[in-house]
């Protein structure tokens, strides 16, 4: 075989005529029945001890794992078990030191290995798939003419609707491909049609894609990526390897991704258990960083100035200004004997450990064995005889217990910061220097509401309450977070994710030009350095795989007004009616707008119609209606895949991808916010196929 591919056109497509789909077929068939028997081999496993022995917990924890284990086996109908094929040279030598030789099935001559998205072996153990994150599958998306990793031919293949294999399309490395001819099967699988949630590329990977999944996990990656350049999928599969290469490490710390709503979250749901991992946590910042329920919302001048890291500094102050220095005389009494501590001994204990840089909760118990300690001192200078049980005695009674809780009195994190922003004097003394009067009249609630749980908090203050909680406990870390839509993160949003990686390493994605928050990054250097991540490598993606060139480059007229400075995309396909903008008159436009749906559902896949989120509820009655099947996305993502056409907010489009999209009234989605441009931009960029404007009020001015 060369370039090109071969598809059993003439004959059933249950009885092909090309032997090669024939073996391949049957090899696929004989791949799912190794795995199931390999899933059936991890359920049939008994635990160790047997349920007879009283080391319950044991069990459980083996069961539990096995469960786990079993899912991770479990086969998906839809989703092939390979997607490609690697025949090497004989003799190639692998990063094992491990040689290729003769192999029957290929004529002697090379040696065969399927890839796939999971490893699946025989009866003997011999691979029948191997895994895209094992070393050797490396050449299946780095090889090339320039350097051919040892590898003969790349095999691609190609699938029907769900995974029964109807193609293959045969690439010799050694040869570069002829202009228009290779990489069909690759094309056709990265412009597939798509409906419901968001899908793996591991069958589609590009090399600059490549480095960045398999980047160490010690490393924290930035990636700047355009629309359709695929960082999500990047962030997701780079997850997943570290999975594969670290998993004694990140089973032990734990990963979580972190999305902008929970319809994103609900979008990305399904990529990793395709590929076989199933034990990854999903937040948004809210559920993060929740620890009293979100009731208001901050007008954005507000939320700009509470998510600016000058904030940590103030609730810093504010906590630190609790701890006072005494004003009585400590007197511990021992029997018939009383110890005094005076005031000025117990205010040089007191600055002693406020010099020491320890959080505020520590402090406060060694402030109690620092006492404690000065007594025993006294004790045995008199000549008594002291240990561990008198230490711990002294520490405990009643008068240490009063002397602690006056100098140094216990700190909660939400009453804290609920006090700091009801009370205007307050906030101005820790604020002082930090905040000017707007700024700290801004932030303030006027008066302070009568309880923490009534109280009109809002996501920003959620930063504020976590920052406030590190203080007085460290956090315990996470091995992996990775971080989508970071562009958004507010500096103080940026701290808190950063101390749940405090002893790992990041993934952080996003798009400066998509940044629609008030506190929204120009700049990955200072998001990385609010990440605790300073050494972090920033990489960019500019290449789209998925949106069209016109789609790209109308939405790309705003970028000189929204991020000046950044390169436009680059789109690696152009696709003729893929860019369709529609001027109408007022009266005409509901009808207009159900006109551009009933065309996009003419095609196949996915078809969003986004408008501003005031708009939605009056287009989606026009829409039901008219007789149409649609759903509305909400903040849950519900509708992803329940109807092939959604109406979407526009404040919920980032992150989504549809075949086709809608766009009505872009001027009313930019005159929404006061970043509304870029919301736009977001907007424009979430079609892969098309994308049809209608309007009957006048375009934004760059897009004129």
């Amino acid at each position: 075989m060369s370039h090109g591919s071969v598809t059993p056109a003439d004959t059933p497509p249950d009885t092909p005529a090309d032997p090669e789909i024939r073996a391949e077929r049957a090899h696929l068939a004989a791949s799912r029945e190794a795995l199931r028997r390999m899933r059936d081999e991890v359920l049939a496993t008994e635990t160790a001890l047997g349920d007879a022995v009283a080391d319950k917990f044991t069990n459980e924890v083996l069961r539990r794992a096995r469960r786990t284990r079993a899912e991770q086996l479990a086969a998906l109908p839809d989703v092939p078990l390979f997607f490609g094929r690697l025949d090497f040279e004989p003799g190639t030598v692998f990063e094992d030191g491990a040689e290729t030789g003769p192999d029957t099935d290929t004529g002697g001559d090379a040696d065969r290995v399927h890839i796939g998205r999971r490893h699946v072996h025989d009866d003997q153990g011999r691979a029948m798939v191997l895994d895209w994150r094992a070393p050797v599958s490396v050449a299946f998306y780095r090889a090339s003419p320039a350097s051919p990793m040892g590898v003969r031919s790349r095999r691609r293949y190609g699938f029907d609707g769900g995974a029964r294999l109807t193609a293959y399309e045969d690439e010799p490395v050694a040869e570069p491909a002829p202009a228009g001819v290779a990489g069909g099967l690759l094309a056709a699988e990265i412009e597939r049609p798509r409906s419901g949630p968001m899908r793996d590329i591991v069958a589609t990977i590009q090399p600059e894609q490549d480095d960045l999944v398999r980047a160490p996990l010690e490393r924290t990656v930035c990636v700047q990526g355009a629309p359709g350049t695929g960082k999500t999928a990047v962030g997701l599969h780079r997850v997943a390897y570290l999975l594969y290469s670290e998993r004694a490490r990140l089973s032990r710390s734990g990963v979580v991704v972190i999305g902008p709503n929970r319809s994103f979250l609900s979008y990305i749901a399904n990529v990793l258990p395709a590929l076989g991992e199933v034990q990854v946590g999903q937040a948004t910042v809210e559920e993060l960083l929740g620890r009293v329920p979100v009731r208001g919302t901050d007008p954005p001048e507000t939320a700009r100035i509470k998510g600016d890291a000058r904030m940590a500094e103030v609730i810093r102050r504010d906590l630190w200004s609790l701890p006072v220095e005494p004003a009585e005389t400590l007197v511990v009494q021992r029997g018939a004997r009383r110890w005094r501590l005076y005031p000025e001994e117990l205010a040089g204990l007191l600055a002693e450990l406020r010099q020491r840089g320890v959080s505020y909760g520590a402090g406060r118990e060694m402030l109690a064995h620092r006492i404690a300690h000065e007594v025993l001192t006294r004790m045995e200078a008199a000549g008594e005889v002291c240990d561990d049980r008198t230490h711990t005695q002294v520490r405990r009674t009643r008068e240490v217990k009063a002397a602690v809780a006056a100098m140094w009195p216990k700190a909660d994190p939400v009453k804290l910061v609920w006090g700091l922003l009801g009370d205007a004097h307050r906030l101005a003394r820790a604020a002082e220097g930090v905040l000017d009067a707007d700024e700290q009249a801004a932030v303030a609630w006027g008066r302070r509401p009568r309880g923490v749980r009534s109280a009109p908090w809002s996501v920003a203050d959620l930063a504020l309450i976590d920052e406030a909680a590190d203080l007085i406990e460290r956090q315990s870390g996470l091995g992996h977070v990775v971080v989508d839509e970071a562009q958004d993160l507010s500096p103080m949003q940026c701290r808190a994710i950063g101390r749940r990686a405090g002893s790992g390493s990041c993934t952080v994605l996003g798009d400066v030009a998509q940044g629609t928050s008030p506190g929204a990054a120009s700049d990955w250097t200072a998001v990385l350095g609010h990440l605790g991540k300073p050494e972090g490598v920033v990489a960019v993606l500019e290449r789209g795989y998925r949106v069209p060139a016109q789609v790209i480059e109308f939405a790309a007229r705003l970028l000189p007004v929204i991020a000046p400075g950044l390169g436009a995309p680059v789109a690696v396909r152009r696709a003729a009616g893929s860019l369709r903008v529609s001027a109408v008159g007022a009266e005409a436009f509901a009808a207009s707008v159900a006109e551009a749906c009933a065309e996009a559902l003419d095609g196949e896949g996915s078809v969003g119609l986004i408008a501003a989120d005031g708009d939605i509820a009056g287009l989606h009655a026009e829409l039901a209606g008219a007789g149409f099947a649609v759903g509305v996305l909400g903040g849950d993502g519900a509708a992803l895949g329940a109807d092939r056409l959604v109406c979407v907010p526009a404040s919920l489009a980032k992150g989504l991808e549809f075949d086709a999209v809608v766009v009505a009234e872009p001027a009313r989605i930019a005159a929404a916010e006061p970043r509304g441009l870029h919301r736009l931009y977001v907007v424009l960029t979430r079609a892969v196929s098309v994308l049809h404007v209608v309007h009957a009020e006048p375009l934004p001015d760059p897009l004129r």
